[in-house]
C-alpha cells in the first residue's frame, strides 16, 4: 500500500510539472513551428528567451502582484495583454485564447501567440530577453542541436 501511495505521488508530481524540454529538442520544435528568423529573430534568441523565462517548462507560471496578472507557459505570456485566465483585471486577451492553452505540452498555440507579440512589440517585449540575451553571444543555445 505504501508503495502505491509513493508511486501515486510521484505520478502526480510528473503530471503537475508538465513537459520540460531539452534544449535541443526545443530548438528543433521551435524551428519546425517557424520561429527561426521570424520577424528577424534568430532561433538562438528564442531558445535563450525560453531558457530564462521558463527553464523550457511548459507549466511555468509567475504571478505579478503589481498588476495582478500571471505569466504562463514556456514563453511566460502575460494574462493582462495576451490571454484570458478569468482572473486578471482589465485583461485584453490579444491572442484570443485561454491562458491554459500556454500550459500544454503542445506549444503550437504558445508559439502562435509569441509570434503575435513579436509582430506587435518585438522580441524586447520579454524582460528576460533584454536582460539575458540581448547583445550576447547566443551560439551556445543551439550548438550541437543540428538546426
Amino acid at each position: 500500500m505504501k508503495a502505491f501511495l509513493i508511486l501515486g505521488l510521484l505520478l502526480l508530481s510528473v503530471l503537475a510539472q508538465g513537459k520540460v524540454y531539452d534544449r535541443c529538442e526545443l530548438a528543433r520544435t521551435l524551428k519546425s513551428l517557424g520561429l527561426d528568423g521570424y520577424y528577424g529573430v534568430s532561433l538562438a534568441n528564442w531558445v535563450c528567451l525560453t531558457q530564462w523565462e521558463s527553464s523550457y517548462n511548459t507549466q511555468a507560471t509567475n504571478y505579478n502582484p503589481w498588476d495582478q496578472s500571471t505569466d504562463y507557459g514556456i514563453f511566460q505570456i502575460n494574462s493582462h495583454y495576451w490571454c484570458n485566465d478569468g482572473k486578471t483585471p482589465g485583461a485584453v486577451n490579444g491572442c484570443g485564447v485561454s491562458c491554459n492553452a500556454f500550459l500544454q505540452d503542445d506549444i503550437s498555440q504558445a508559439v502562435a501567440c509569441a509570434k503575435r507579440v513579436v509582430r506587435e512589440q518585438g522580441i524586447g517585449a520579454w524582460v528576460a530577453w533584454r536582460n539575458r540575451c540581448e547583445n550576447h553571444d547566443l551560439t551556445q543555445y543551439i550548438q550541437g542541436c543540428g538546426v
